[in-house]
């Protein structure tokens, strides 16, 4: 019994590269962007989810700083992983 778990957990192993999972992705967008995201548009005088009838520049750096984190986010949450 034992060696058939150890001989599962080898092929497992030796299948291919392994992905951190969408949980792994979710965990780095929420607190990890969204937080800085909230804390940018904190600074910036604005409360986040709330927008205003047109964008400041502020807004649209917080934006894409926010577009940023989420694209590395996913690059290495669900990218393989040697």
């Amino acid at each position: 019994m034992k060696f058939k778990s150890i001989t599962v957990a080898i092929l497992l192993l030796a299948t291919g590269p392994a992905v951190a999972g969408p949980i792994g992705y979710a965990i780095c967008q929420t607190a990890g962007c969204n937080g800085i995201a909230v804390a940018c548009y904190s600074a910036a005088g604005f409360t986040f989810g709330v927008a205003p009838p047109a964008a400041p520049p502020a807004i649209i750096a917080c934006n894409a700083a926010l577009g940023a984190c989420m694209a590395a986010c996913a690059a290495v949450a669900l990218g393989p992983t040697p």
